[in-house]
Formats: C-alpha cells, sequence, structure tokens
C-alpha cells in the first residue's frame, strides 16, 4: 500500500517519467521482500509486453512504407477545428476498435497523429488522449475488442452460464461509446493541456525551403485536382507556383487538374518538406536523385551551411556538380527566410545558404574534417518511403487482422509472424525497426504488471473489493454500483484483466447471496475494468500515450474522473434495464 501511495505520488507532483516511477516501485517491492526475483521480472516476459514491442514493428514497415501517413490523411483529413479533428479521428477508432484489438489499432496510430498534429499545429496533448479514450470504448463494444471481455467471458462459462454472444457488449458498449466521444468532444478545451514542445510554440522558422517536385507521369496524382490531391492546407508549407511546360501558374487554384510532369514549387520548414516525401506520386524535381549510388530507401536527409571557403561559391549547382563532388543531391535550399524565383539546379551558391541534401549515411561522417560547409547536420528518419512495399505492408497487416479476427492465431502470434514477415519483405530494416520501439512504454507497461500483482498477491486489492462490496449491504442497485466502482479503482491500480480476474469470484458470490442473475454483473465488470481513464497505469493504451501527448498524472485525472463517473452512472442505469437482475 505504502509503494502504491509513492506512484501515485511521484507521478502527481513531480516530472520523473512513468518508467523511472514504476522501477522504483519494482525495486522497492523487491527489497521488501514483497516480490521474488522471478515474480517482479515477470512482466517483462508478459505476452502483453512482448506483443506491443512486436507490433512497433509492423508500425515501423507501415510508416516506411508511406502508409501511416495515407491512413492519416484519410482519417484526419486537413486542418480545421479542434473538436472537428478529435471527432475525425474518435469515430473511426471507435469502430475499428470494436471489431481488432485496442492495443494494435493505438500503436499504429500514435506516430500518425504525431506527425498531423505538427503539420497543423495542434498540441498533441489535444489529440493522444482522445485517441486512448476512443479505443478504450470501441473496446467495449463486443468480445474481442478487449482482452478483459474475453476474460469475463470465459470465467462466466466456467460458472456454468452458456456466455455471451459476439455483439452483446455492444448494447451497452455502443451508448459508452457514444458518451465518451461526446464527453471528450464538449469538454476537451478546458479540461485537456494545450502542451507543445519548446520548439513547436516559436513562431517563424527562419530556414524557409524551396523545393521542386514533380508529379509522376504513371502516379496516383495524375488527373486530380491540387485539392484532391490533398496538397492544399500543408501546414507550414504551400504550394508557390506550378510550372507546366514553361508555363508558370504563380497563383495556383485548387481546381487545377494535375498533368504528368507538372513542376510544383512548395516553400516551407524542413518538417514540411519532409511531409511532403510521404505523399505517393511526388518526386523530387532534379534527376540527379536517381544517379546517386545506393536505393534511396537507404539514404538520408541532411542540412549543411555552405561556408565561405565552399569551392562552388559562384557557381551555379548544376554547373559546379555538386553531386559528382560530395555524392549528395540539393533537394531545397533555404536563403534569408526569401523564396528564390529560379529552378534549384541554376541557383548560384552563396555562403550562409542552408541546403536539404540527400546522400547515403556516411556523408556527414566524410565532410567532418572538410571547411566546405560550417555545419553538417543528420535529420533522422528521413528516409524517402518505400511505396513500391506499401500493397506487402498492407496487406500483411489485414491478414494479422483477419487471423485475429477469425481466431486463427491470437495477438501476440499474429503480431510476432507479421513483424517478421515485414523484416523478411524488407518492407523495413531491423535496424529501423529497433529505433522504432518506445523501449520506455515497455519498461513501463512491465513494471506495472509486477506492482499489479502485488496488489493481487497480498491480498491488499481483494480486501478493498470485499469491504466495498460488504458496505452496500443486499441492495442490488447499490451492490451493482459498488462493483462497478471497486473494479474501476481496481483497474486504475493494476492492469484491467486483473482488476476483472479478481472481482468476478466476488461478484458472483454477491450475485448467488442475493439470488440475483451472474449476467449484469459480469457486464458491469467488464464496462467497469476498461473505463480506466483517470489514471496512465490503468490501460495499456493510456501509456502508450502518455509520452508522445506530453502528459502528466494530473492530465489524466482532471479529464478520466469526470468520465468515470458518468459511464459509471450510465453502465449502473442501463445494464439492469438490458438485463434484469432478477434471473
Amino acid at each position: 500500500m505504502a509503494v502504491t501511495a509513492g506512484i501515485f505520488a511521484l507521478l502527481s507532483v513531480t516530472r520523473m517519467g512513468a518508467d523511472a516511477v514504476f522501477m522504483l516501485a519494482l525495486a522497492a517491492l523487491l527489497a521488501g521482500g514483497v516480490l521474488s526475483p522471478e515474480q517482479a521480472l515477470a512482466g517483462f516476459a508478459h505476452p502483453a509486453v512482448a506483443t506491443i514491442a512486436a507490433l512497433y514493428v509492423v508500425v515501423a514497415a507501415l510508416q516506411e512504407t508511406g502508409a501511416v501517413s495515407w491512413l492519416a490523411r484519410r482519417l484526419l483529413g486537413g486542418p480545421g477545428a479542434t473538436w472537428r479533428t478529435q471527432l475525425r479521428l474518435m469515430a473511426p477508432v471507435t469502430a475499428l476498435s470494436a471489431v481488432l484489438n485496442n492495443t494494435p489499432v493505438v500503436a499504429m496510430l500514435i506516430p500518425a497523429v504525431r506527425d498531423f498534429a505538427r503539420k497543423v499545429d495542434i498540441a498533441p496533448s489535444k489529440l493522444m488522449i482522445p485517441l486512448s479514450y476512443a479505443a478504450i470504448a470501441g473496446g467495449t463494444c463486443t468480445l474481442i475488442g478487449t482482452s478483459t471481455n474475453l476474460v469475463v467471458d470465459g470465467m462466466l462459462r466456467d460458472s456454468g452460464h452458456p456466455g455471451l454472444g459476439m455483439f452483446a457488449p455492444m448494447w451497452i458498449g455502443l451508448p459508452i461509446a457514444l458518451c465518451v466521444i461526446g464527453f471528450v468532444l464538449a469538454s476537451s478545451h478546458w479540461l485537456l493541456p494545450d502542451r507543445r514542445s519548446v520548439l513547436a510554440q516559436l513562431d517563424d522558422d527562419p530556414r524557409q525551403y524551396s523545393i521542386e517536385l514533380v508529379v509522376a507521369p504513371d502516379g496516383p496524382l495524375v488527373g486530380k485536382s491540387i485539392a484532391e490531391a490533398g496538397l492544399r492546407h500543408l501546414g507550414s508549407v504551400f504550394l508557390a507556383e506550378l510550372d507546366r511546360a514553361g508555363r508558370i501558374l504563380p497563383a495556383v487554384s485548387p481546381d487545377e487538374v494535375l498533368q504528368g510532369n507538372d513542376r510544383l514549387i512548395f516553400v516551407g520548414v524542413v518538417d514540411s518538406v519532409l511531409d511532403l516525401q510521404q505523399i505517393r506520386g511526388l518526386t523530387p524535381a532534379s534527376d540527379q536523385i536517381f544517379k546517386l549510388a545506393g536505393a534511396r530507401a537507404q539514404r538520408l536527409l541532411f542540412e549543411a551551411v555552405v561556408s565561405h571557403n565552399n569551392p562552388l561559391l559562384g557557381q551555379s549547382i548544376r554547373d559546379g556538380r555538386f553531386r559528382s563532388r560530395y555524392e549528395a543531391v540539393v533537394i531545397a535550399l533555404a536563403r534569408d527566410g526569401a523564396r528564390i524565383k529560379k529552378k534549384l539546379g541554376d541557383i548560384v551558391l552563396r555562403a550562409g545558404d542552408t541546403l536539404l541534401l540527400e546522400a547515403r549515411p556516411e556523408f556527414a561522417e566524410n565532410l567532418r574534417n572538410a571547411k566546405d560547409f560550417f555545419l553538417v547536420s543528420r535529420i533522422d528518419d528521413s528516409h524517402p518511403p518505400r511505396f513500391e512495399r506499401a500493397g506487402i505492408a498492407t496487406g500483411l497487416l489485414l491478414a494479422m487482422i483477419l487471423a485475429v479476427a477469425t481466431g486463427a492465431l491470437d495477438m501476440f502470434r499474429a503480431a510476432l509472424f507479421t513483424g517478421a514477415l515485414l523484416l523478411l519483405s524488407r518492407a523495413t530494416s531491423l535496424a529501423r525497426a529497433r529505433r522504432r520501439i518506445d523501449w520506455l512504454v515497455l519498461v513501463t507497461i512491465a513494471a506495472a504488471l509486477g506492482v499489479g500483482r502485488a496488489l493481487d498477491q497480498t491480498g491488499v486489492a481483494h480486501a478493498f473489493a470485499g469491504q466495498l462490496i460488504e458496505i452496500t449491504g443486499d441492495h442490488p442497485t447499490l451492490n451493482l454500483a459498488a462493483v462497478f466502482v471497486a473494479t474501476a479503482l481496481i483497474s486504475a491500480l493494476m492492469t484491467n484483466n486483473a482488476a476483472a480476474a479478481l472481482m468476478f469470484p466476488l461478484a458472483a458470490a454477491s450475485a448467488q447471496a442475493l439470488a440475483l442473475d451472474v449476467t449484469p454483473y459480469a457486464i458491469t465488470i467488464m464496462m467497469a475494468a476498461s473505463a480506466s481513464f483517470a489514471t496512465p497505469m490503468g490501460y495499456q493504451t493510456n501509456l502508450m500515450v502518455y509520452g508522445p501527448g506530453g502528459y502528466r498524472f494530473g492530465d489524466y485525472l482532471r479529464v478520466g474522473l469526470p468520465l468515470t463517473a458518468l459511464v459509471g452512472g450510465l453502465t449502473v442505469w442501463l445494464v439492469p434495464l438490458i438485463w434484469p437482475l432478477m434471473p
């Protein structure tokens, strides 16, 4: 109990990372003899942790092939009011989580939502908790939406009950999902923080790059208007002009239909230039890109500032044979925040020009002792997308979903096999997949499982639940409300699966003593175990968005406590109406 209180205190009043807090708690439980080394480390071998790790590999492949960016554009659209963006995110996530396990849905969308938030200048903290809550709410709608429902249904069958149908929880899950979405949309302006990084709060980036891109003649953008191609409302980058066979269109209408070999000139900051790379059908205007040695997927982007000693000063990029000299290609250039109205290859280099280069990973190392540039900076995770493998990545993802939905494979095996196949198909590399894994999330979840085990085996959680139910006496509605409160509180302290497994025998015993049907109790436990909105450790998707959203412990309390109370009231009111308490 002291260690659990310490976890709440440290997360509430300090800025220590959740991974550090839970590891300290695990160390304290180990030192105090509450857990053996095997028990303390069991969470690190738990299938849920390994499943999430495997899913990061799947997500890495989807990112590398551009599939995540495509999905985000379809789901989230362009800039708009924050509530509208939240609705466009939460509605499809709720639907997906009803037929898929909600963990892979969140794992797949976290990077896409983070990139979208940066592009349209919305704080990630306004979107990450809504993402997690929508996944949690969607998971309550079917038996396969979350493993908790399967756990409760299994215990229900073990007690002699025939069990529940696949969509039986939807009668209560759908109203709860609508309640969650409505509450978040109505209250997020006041309850969710507007927290951004220091860099994100800077008004202007002086490096306004000019970049030329060509519409691929055989690509998917031919025949689409500028708006339909998603080239409007791109955040901190804008389409300055269109060059069509030498005819310049300086004020491009959103209804202008794109043709093959159209040259598009964009102006924007480096992050926006990276976003343009994710749009299939746009290729760099310079054919020098295809003359560099090695596959494009193996290259990276670098920023380099031209020095006074550069031998190419006073020469154009083309005449100076930049590619041959440096084994790198200039794909964009920034000069004093002003746009240069020339084709990239015709621009004459000056000292102080900032170049965005595509080159092999060893480019910066090769120039370490050269005086040609003041600074050479590598941009991580800037590999050009492997669009040609997007079909493989998407196909394997759909196969994984189908295998889990039909029961052919459990989530762990499906994720592990899919990750392995994606690596073998070279949709992503092992090095990049390894970098994409969020080890802090995995450590936090694994350590939280250990703390939950300590609460269970010391009897703390069991005694707490028993006392709470005993207080309500023999009043059926109060008893049902007590089951919800106890399950929700225990779920906030440990895992939702553990809370459900702990509470079902107590609730079943209470129903038997009162001569009531156990089904309403089982449904209530399902909803309460998933209603883990008030703490980051209550549900693994909450932990997964904790870091990317820049949240603090109090953020979950502020929005999660009233939402949990609202869901609890709705559950206790509706469940007896749908599943009568009297057998």
